[in-house]
Order: C-alpha cells, then sequence, then structure tokens
C-alpha cells in the first residue's frame, strides 16, 4: 500500500541570513558619495580616486572587484582617504570579525590585582623581600595627599 503525502508538510529548508555588502560594493557607494563617479569604465573616478589617495589604480580596481589585499596597511591607506575608521574597514575587508574588534577595544578584564598577588605572580618568596615588595607597592598606590598634606620636607 503506497503511503500518501497529503497533509504532511515538507520542512522549509534553512534560511540564510542576508549577507552584508561585499567589501567592492561597500568600497563604490563610499566613493561615489564621496563624489567620484565609478558610472562607467571612462568616467574617471576610479582614476581620480587612485591619484587622490596614491593607490595604484590596479590596485583601487582590485579592491572594488573584491579582490583583497594581503597587507592591512593598503587598508589603512584607503581608510584614511575614504575618512573611515581603520577598524571598521579591517572588519569590512574581513581582516577582523565584529566579536573580534568589539573585544580588543573593550577587553574582558579583570580588576586589578592586589599586591600580594603580584608578589606571588613574581615569586617574591622570602619574607624580608615580600614584605618590602608589598609596602612599597602600597606606598605608591596610596592616593596623592591634598594641599600638601603628609608631604615630606622639601
Amino acid at each position: 500500500m503506497k503511503e500518501s503525502n497529503r497533509g504532511r508538510t515538507t520542512p522549509a529548508p534553512p534560511q540564510e541570513s542576508p549577507r552584508p555588502a561585499s567589501f567592492g560594493s561597500w568600497l563604490r557607494g563610499r566613493l561615489e558619495s564621496l563624489g567620484y563617479d565609478l558610472s562607467g569604465p571612462r568616467s574617471g573616478g576610479k582614476s581620480r580616486f587612485a591619484e587622490d589617495s596614491g593607490i595604484s589604480p590596479s590596485t583601487v580596481g582590485r579592491l572594488l572587484r573584491d579582490e583583497m589585499p594581503t597587507d592591512p596597511r593598503l587598508l589603512r591607506t584607503l581608510a584614511e582617504a575614504i575618512r573611515e575608521p581603520y577598524p571598521s574597514v579591517l572588519v569590512r575587508a574581513g581582516f577582523l570579525t565584529a566579536e573580534e574588534l568589539a573585544g580588543a577595544r573593550d577587553p574582558n578584564t579583570t580588576s586589578p590585582i592586589t599586591p600580594d598577588q603580584a608578589a606571588d605572580d613574581l615569586g617574591i618568596d622570602d619574607p624580608v623581600e615580600r614584605n618590602l615588595f608589598l609596602t612599597m607597592t602600597r606606598t605608591m598606590v596610596r592616593p596623592a595627599p591634598k594641599d600638601g598634606e603628609g608631604k615630606l620636607a622639601d
């Protein structure tokens, strides 16, 4: 007996999240917003941008075709020329992910270590040396006296 597919639904294929614009498309839009005419091969915008930025016309063409450079220093020059933050251009070009950039901007740091932890990390085990280190460190991190209070004699 043949089984019927009636009433059954086939699961939909997974939806792909929309891809961000390619680097070349993004750069094209950015250059056009800066007044470079990229409407055709002889429009002059690519050559004019190459001259203005100091990036060779062939390299500008490669960037517009999504042929990414292997040297991020070129992207620094590009970022300056298009007045975009260098880290953002690195993300757009795929050198960094947005998460890596966020981690670099706001690293998940712990609270400062204590003088005792510093002594442990430095391996200061001798009791006299440890006491000297702790006393010196605590003295150095004290808030500065206000209005000369507690100031040593000149």
